[in-house]
């Protein structure tokens, strides 16, 4: 019957499709790239071993080994096609003699164990070509989500809140830009290794961010972008575990994710880190993200992922609001100010030294960004500067910066809570 000799069987054919096309599309897309040097052929190739699988696997078993099988699989579809359009010379694909030419269903290629390792490398290179400088920082976070962790076209437009079509153009585009300019899949040279690794972190730093605090719609915390970002931070700490700030950026994810399931009420309303129910805080997310963060700081080279990683575990290990260590908190974003200077880190460090010091030191640290005009339009800036007004005494002030927030908060449920507080120096 199918499914002996070694291979499966087929009774959840189907059901190993589905599993094959969660754990294996990516590996597999990025073996094809890497060998191909064309992201749409290397896409195309794998949609085309996919059918054949569904063609193949009911009638001969599930593969002991599906990723390697696709591989193989996809590897033919595509050089099947470049042989038709007599391009096979050209683009130097003499490795097709590496692999089996049988016309029978793809067998292993090589041993379990190496191959899997080989297509760890193509999906670390893959990464690397997705956040290429070349390209737009919104293309690399919709290629990255795309192609790295194999959201759909249809999911990531709804993630970002872009029509559908606008969303896939831009990734036909983006392929196009890669083929034509070259971009390799790969892991850059040692001399380009630091620059392009904060390219990468900085795009899922950047999936996360929206998850956790979505800038648009009626949600407050997008659980699936956090959980994408997430996802690819490990993968970018398995294949890089000496780089200590993709170990923090890491760490800092999971230690500020820990928070989700108390941010927000029965009712999707956020609820203020100093009402939270620290019981809801997830112990297990807190632990492995403080380990993580501990192994980072070993290698001693600190970087502004463990600084903020850092913050996020002194909030985590708090018993309470109250007994949480504001003047620690307000040195480490002085020191994450120094290494990495931005407005926005200059809001947070604000807020904390409100907390350890006065509303008044706080505000007097918020001042210059407010009056530099740099984030004008950014609701976080205006909802800080509310609530140091508010605990300064300065109601008429404060009502005029809350006013300003919601002005520039599009997010919902964030908006109606600003709407609340606002309400509360209402002449009314």
């Amino acid at each position: 019957m199918a499914g002996t000799d070694g291979v499966g069987e087929t009774a959840d054919v189907p059901g190993a499709l589905e599993r094959a096309y969660r754990e294996e599309w990516t590996a597999v897309v990025a073996t094809l790239a890497r060998r191909l040097g064309d992201l749409q052929a290397a896409e195309d190739a794998v949609s085309e071993a996919f059918i054949s699988a569904a063609r193949t696997w009911p009638r001969d078993g599930v593969p002991p080994k599906p990723g390697a099988w696709l591989t193989v699989a996809a590897w033919r579809k595509a050089v099947d096609q470049l042989r038709i359009r007599q391009h096979i010379s050209e683009r130097g694909l003499s490795s097709v003699a590496d692999l089996p030419t049988t016309d029978a269903a793809p067998a292993d290629p090589v041993p379990a164990d190496p191959e899997e390792v080989v297509m760890e490398d193509d999906r670390l290179g893959l990464i690397f070509a997705c956040c290429h400088p070349a390209l737009a920082p919104e293309v690399r976070v919709a290629l990255t989500l795309r192609y790295v962790a194999g959201l759909t076209t249809r999911e990531i437009a709804a993630a970002f809140l872009t029509p559908e079509p606008t969303l896939a153009q831009r990734l036909v585009r983006a392929k196009r830009k890669i083929r034509e300019a070259g971009i390799r899949f790969a892991t850059p040279p040692s001399s380009a290794l630091a620059a392009r690794i904060a390219a990468v972190q900085a795009v899922i730093y950047l999936v996360f961010n929206e998850g956790y605090a979505a800038s648009g719609g009626d949600e407050l915390v997008r659980v699936d972008l956090c959980a994408e970002a997430i996802w690819l931070g490990r993968v970018l700490h398995r294949l890089l575990p000496d780089d200590a700030e993709s170990a923090g950026l890491l760490a800092l994810m999971l230690l500020t994710h820990s928070h989700a399931a108390a941010r927000q009420d029965s009712h999707g309303k956020p609820v203020a880190l100093s009402d939270q129910d620290r019981s809801a805080w997830d112990a297990d997310m807190i632990t492995q993200g403080t380990a993580i963060l501990d192994t980072a700081m070993e290698l001693r080279t600190p970087g502004p992922y463990q600084l903020q990683a850092a913050i996020a575990a002194v909030h985590a290990q708090a018993p309470s609001f109250g007994d949480t260590d504001w003047p620690q908190i307000a040195a480490l974003y002085a020191e994450l100010s120094r290494r990495s200077p931005s407005p926005v880190v200059e809001v947070n460090r604000a807020v904390a030294v409100g907390l350890a010091d006065s509303p008044l030191a706080g505000l007097s640290v918020l001042t210059p960004v407010l009056e530099s005009g740099q984030l004008d339009g950014y609701g976080p800036l205006h909802a800080a500067h509310a609530d140091l007004l508010e605990k300064a005494g300065n109601a008429d002030a404060a009502a005029a910066a809350w006013a300003r927030a919601i002005e520039t908060t599009e997010n919902g449920p964030l908006r109606d809570e600003m709407l609340r507080r606002a309400a509360r120096h209402s002449p009314d």
